[in-house]
């Protein structure tokens, strides 16, 4: 009975690791800065200078406000226009746009944390619905990859502003 319990157990333990690590379905970049939380949501929310930082987009817009519901575009590096909606938003802490795949959706979810007067800021990004599997193959590994420096881009613009 106590080998059936540590198994179980171990297998808890397993399943809650590997929850925390990134897969190209499911990632995550965060990075600590000096910035002012306020510096860091200015620039994420100034949807037309998101080609600053964003080395993965050629350009983007928003009509009107950044706000929940809002919808706006973005133009990929190979000129595709695509769509995007503000599915949630916390003003000055965090949101949430979709764009829309075939059959699912790509999320990007943007938060700021700080703890012991520590500044952090993470980008997620998760795809879902039927073809999640396939949109991840094609395009979660690349999307992975940039997180880096985007972030660091991010920063520099943010700390930049400081000084």
């Amino acid at each position: 009975m106590q080998y059936l319990i540590s198994i179980i157990l171990l297998f808890n333990i397993m399943a809650l690791q590997a929850q925390k690590q990134t897969t190209n379905q499911h990632f995550w970049y965060t990075m600590e800065t000096i910035a002012a939380p306020e510096t860091i949501w200015e620039i994420w929310t100034d949807v037309s200078t998101w080609k600053k930082w964003d080395t993965g987009l050629k350009d983007a817009q928003i009509e009107g406000g950044f706000q929940m519901n809002a919808k706006g575009f973005i133009i990929s590096l190979d000129d595709r226009k695509i769509k995007f909606k503000v599915t949630e938003y916390t003003e000055n802490q965090s949101y949430t746009y979709k764009t829309s795949l075939p059959l699912g959706g790509l999320y990007v979810k943007r938060f700021l944390s700080e703890e012991n007067g520590k500044i952090t800021f993470t980008h997620e990004v998760w795809f879902e619905g039927i073809t999640k599997k396939i949109f991840a193959k094609m395009l979660g590994n690349d999307f992975r990859k940039m997180l880096p420096e985007v972030l660091q881009n991010i920063k520099n613009i943010a700390e930049h502003s400081v000084n």
